[in-house]
């Protein structure tokens, strides 16, 4: 089953260079008011909202009231990365007792997102 997530928003640019830059998604397709992303078997689109030809329920800008999680390989090499260009980091990574290393980033449409690697249950 691919994996995809949606997002109503303005910013289709800003979510591109993003999401391209240091979390290493592929743009697939983008068009005026669509923009598809791809990272190995997940996806993320972004649509511009109020387009003519959407439902209704597409309309409205993005609000927040959601996050996103990805797992990645080296959530600290993630970090380092992130933390050199104009993202807003939320967090410094962490280690959790439930198995999860993860910092928090805000996206450019104030999207929360939980970047994750797993480790050993109960590892400090």
């Amino acid at each position: 089953m691919l994996k995809y997530t949606g997002l109503v928003t303005h910013r289709l640019e800003e979510s591109k260079r993003f999401y391209t830059e240091c979390l290493g998604f592929e743009t697939v397709y983008q068009g005026e008011w669509y923009l598809l992303l791809r990272k190995d078997s997940y996806e993320l689109g972004f649509l511009k909202p109020s387009s003519p030809e959407q439902h209704r329920f597409f309309q409205p800008a993005f609000k927040g009231g959601s996050w996103l999680a990805l797992e990645v390989d080296d959530v600290d090499a993630l970090y380092a990365c992130l933390d050199q260009t104009d993202a807003v980091v939320l967090t410094q990574p962490t280690t959790e007792l439930w198995g999860e290393r993860h910092f928090m980033v805000e996206d450019p449409n104030g999207m929360g997102i939980d970047i994750f690697s797993r480790v050993p249950v109960g590892q400090m």
